[in-house]
């Protein structure tokens, strides 16, 4: 059992949660996820199994598309509906006041990370802190917003979906988002409903996958580990010389099957005479 298993995260659950339910499912012990979610958000959430962990991390690179419902007029400690409210404003705004806005935000932004998240400094996480009553200073990051489209706008609700890189903060860009309309703004549900190549309407619930396994039907659960790259050009290495790949040497040219006409950082997948993936080459 070595693969993807795209999960669609319930309420209610932390990412952790979903793993630990997971190694018992499968009965396995080497399962890791691919990004956080909020325990009240839901959605998408990639799992790796077995030797798929160690793409864990390439996955989390991935971007993302979530479906957000904002609150305007109110602001939370944890820029969502379960913290304390801090304020509270009239929202008397136009609907192409807040449209023009809220897409002023497409493109690259600094965004300071919540108090409230799993980020560390020093060694602790943000959230242990301020559960803690301590607020720490933040730096900024770049984070890119590709597009938002509102879905729908019934003030002081609206509800969007953000097509954005890794490492955005959905609550954040809300909070932000009411701060320059100067009336506050929080995160009343999120929803991700996509990484990557992993689409909501694919994914399986706990559940599922318990009667998949249960049903001996498991397989059909598991993304092979190499169609996760399936955009990257593959090639075959000679028989002769496929321990080099094995044992994740330097491969030189010459040893593939396929000569192309590479150019320099393209990567490509390895395979063997035997279509066994090997891994991820850069030239």
């Amino acid at each position: 059992m070595d693969g993807i298993i795209n999960v669609r995260k319930e309420k209610g659950f932390t990412s952790f949660d979903v793993v630990a339910k997971l190694r018992g499912i499968l009965k396995m012990k080497k399962i890791g996820h691919t990004g956080t979610l909020d325990p009240d958000a839901e959605g998408v959430l990639p799992v790796c199994i077995g030797k798929a962990t160690r793409v864990c991390d390439l996955l989390t690179d991935k971007d993302k598309v979530y479906e957000a419902v904002m609150l305007l007029g109110k602001e939370t400690d944890t820029q969502d509906m379960t913290g304390t409210i801090l304020k509270e404003s009239e929202v008397n705004l136009s609907i192409e006041e807040v449209k023009q806005c809220i897409e002023s935000f497409v493109g690259e932004y600094a965004q300071i990370p919540p108090m409230y998240s799993a980020l560390k400094v020093n060694g602790k996480k943000l959230y242990e802190l301020a559960r803690e009553g301590k607020t720490v200073e933040r730096k900024s990051r770049k984070v890119q917003i590709h597009g938002i489209r509102i879905l729908e706008m019934n003030l002081p609700h609206v509800r969007m979906e953000v097509d954005c890189s890794k490492g955005t903060y959905i609550r954040t860009l809300c909070h932000d988002i009411g701060e320059k309309l100067q009336v506050g703004g929080c995160m009343e549900e999120l929803e991700r409903t996509k990484v990557g190549r992993f689409l909501k309407e694919d994914a399986v619930t706990l559940d599922e996958v318990r009667q998949k396994m249960e049903q001996g039907e498991g397989a059909e659960l598991f993304t092979p580990l190499d169609q996760i790259f399936a955009e990257l050009p593959a090639v075959t290495v000679t028989d002769a010389k496929a321990w080099m790949s094995y044992n994740g040497n330097d491969l030189p040219e010459r040893f593939l099957l396929e000569k192309e006409a590479w150019t320099d950082g393209q990567e490509v997948r390895v395979y063997d005479s035997r279509k066994n993936f090997i891994g991820l080459y850069q030239y």
